[in-house]
């Protein structure tokens, strides 16, 4: 039995030399065997050594079987756990699984029986292992580490987004295309209590009316032309996980009816049956539109729009959070360098100022798009005003010319990218007391990324923006952050 490239590692534990010996020689074909005389001695092995599986027998001279499971379980909780003895009842079995023991045999053994069990806990270890993996990288990638930002209409959107979490109430997300309602949806799902559940999207808009219903809810074989065999509806996908219904505003009447007496009750009919499907869901909708003033309009259903938008969360636009920009241009150049074999090295003034001064109407869907665009075709070391895509150019230079700027304590609409990412790293700085760990979380950035970036401060002569005082607030920034070493 292998552990990926390696073998799994089994510590046999026994008082008696000859069963030590005798697991040792009928393992060690599939396994890496390390042996303990005591219980005593195999704590000090799990210290040295990493373990997959622990064999032990329970009654033993001072520390029992029993006593170093529990032991070697709250050290390493993924420990595989097998505990043998001559005197097995049903008590000992019952109190070794209660411990956490993958298993409990009796003496004398049936070697043929151990090794199957062996196998199926290795198996289902690395199974939990790669699951535990798998669910890092979804964490990664759609928790709220995905979602970028800093700045005051973020924290308060990251803020919702962990008390609404965990509770099982109905989430309505309402912002302009591009804002990232789908991500905020996956966040939502990753910090509930339905992680390990499914999440199923149903993007409404892309769907004709006469579709959306069996796609929702399923059909019966023979329900219309077509409809050869039953099929399960995105309800019954998703039960016991989590439903995202985008662009909830464009379902249809007669669809919405339905979909109210599903979130009412979580009980439906397949179309064209009659036997009642229950589901254990939890629903999130998302749309671009204004639902209420759908509802004003006659267009959307206000019961259902009330049972919806129990949580109600409006996504910022990105012209409404300026000083995000720069985070997410460094966000995006880094993935986007990784996925195109790039090491472009950041951006030039020219083309900084470009990106911090346009209005980006297509949200962070367009600046995600224009920065892959922009690496993909970048000849040069770091991206310059060349690689900027024409329209944003112009869009740039008329938005120069009409806004002043921007909020107090911000760098200034035409400022460059550079000084908008430095205003906002000394603010969060200057928040947090100059601890750069916390700081670092806030702003979505390494803490080496951080602590390169203060060193690049120290170093200027002249301040980027803001004058002496600004040069001022840089060196108290940064030296509150060379003092603090908790950070």
């Amino acid at each position: 039995m292998t552990k990926g490239p390696e073998r799994a590692v089994v510590l046999v534990t026994d008082d008696d030399k000859n069963t030590r010996d005798g697991l040792s020689r009928a393992l060690r074909r599939d396994y890496e065997v390390l042996t303990a005389e005591s219980a005593e001695k195999a704590l000090a092995v799990l210290e040295s050594r990493s373990v997959d599986v622990l064999i032990s027998d329970v009654r033993m001279p001072g520390m029992d079987g029993l006593t170093l499971l529990q032991r070697a379980m709250a050290r390493k909780p993924d420990l595989v756990c097998v505990l043998l003895t001559a005197y097995g009842n049903v008590e000992t079995a019952v109190e070794a699984m209660k411990r956490g023991a993958y298993d409990f045999l009796t003496k004398p053994l049936n070697l043929d029986h151990l090794e199957l069990i062996l196998k199926r806990a290795v198996r289902a270890r690395d199974v939990e292992s790669e699951n535990a993996s798998l669910r890092e990288e979804l964490d990664s990638k759609f928790g709220l580490e995905s979602i970028v930002g800093a700045s005051e209409a973020m924290r308060h959107l990251f803020a919702t987004i962990r008390q609404a979490a965990p509770t099982q109430a109905t989430v309505l997300l309402q912002g302009e295309s591009g804002t990232g309602k789908e991500l905020v949806a996956h966040a939502i799902h990753r910090l509930s209590t339905r992680s390990r559940g499914p999440f199923v999207a149903v993007h409404c808009a892309a769907l004709a009316p006469t579709l959306l219903e069996s796609e929702l809810f399923g059909h019966e074989k023979g329900a219309f032309t077509g409809a050869a065999a039953r099929r399960r509806g995105r309800f019954e996908m998703a039960d016991g996980g989590t439903l995202f219904l985008d662009e909830v505003s464009e379902i249809e009447p007669a669809v919405q009816v339905k979909l109210l007496r599903a979130l009412e009750e979580r009980r439906f009919e397949r179309v064209g049956g009659d036997q009642t499907v229950e589901v254990d869901i939890r629903l999130i909708g998302a749309t671009n539109r204004d639902l209420r003033a759908a509802v004003a309009e006659g267009k959307f259903r206000e019961d259902l729009y009330f049972r919806l938008a129990v949580v109600d969360i409006t996504l910022p636009p990105l012209r409404e959070r300026r000083d995000d920009v720069p985070l997410l241009c460094e966000h995006f150049l880094k993935e986007f360098n990784a996925a195109n074999g790039k090491r472009l090295g950041g951006f030039t003034a020219d083309a900084a100022e470009l990106l911090a001064a346009h209005d980006w109407p297509g949200n962070v869907r367009e600046l995600r798009n224009t920065i892959e665009k922009a690496v993909v075709l970048a000849k040069g070391e770091r991206l310059t005003a060349r690689d900027i895509p024409a329209g944003i150019k112009e869009a740039a230079r008329g938005f120069r010319g009409e806004r002043g700027a921007a909020r107090a304590g911000a760098p200034g609409a035409g400022a460059s990218l550079a000084a908008a990412e430095k205003s906002m790293i000394l603010a969060a700085l200057k928040r947090n007391g100059g601890n750069r760990s916390r700081a670092a979380r806030e702003l979505g950035i390494s803490r080496r990324t951080l602590h390169r970036k203060l060193n690049l401060y120290r170093g200027e002569e002249q301040p980027a923006a803001g004058g002496a005082a600004d040069s001022q607030t840089a060196k108290r920034a940064a030296g509150a952050a060379r003092t603090n070493r908790t950070g």
